[in-house]
């Protein structure tokens, strides 16, 4: 149990490292694409916003799934 709240936390640390990097670049950076895929809905109106990422979903579950296999087969 220790060894995973120690890579738990490596990793939230270096996520945040990364996100701080990327955000330094300037312009949108790294992540300018995320929020602006196909499938993300998007509706704008006076007194009204919507926004619903379900593109953005889509790849965020997609990366996530893959990376918490990896992290299970290096873990066993």
């Amino acid at each position: 149990m220790g060894k995973f709240f120690i890579f738990t936390g490596v990793s939230i640390t270096l996520t945040g490292l990364l996100i701080l990097l990327a955000q330094r670049t300037g312009g949108n950076g790294w992540f300018g694409w995320f929020g602006n895929l196909p499938l993300d809905i998007r509706i704008e109106k006076e007194d009204f916003r919507l926004y619903f990422p379900i593109g953005s979903s889509i790849v965020l579950s997609i990366i996530l799934s893959i990376l918490l296999s990896i992290i299970n087969k290096l873990i066993r």
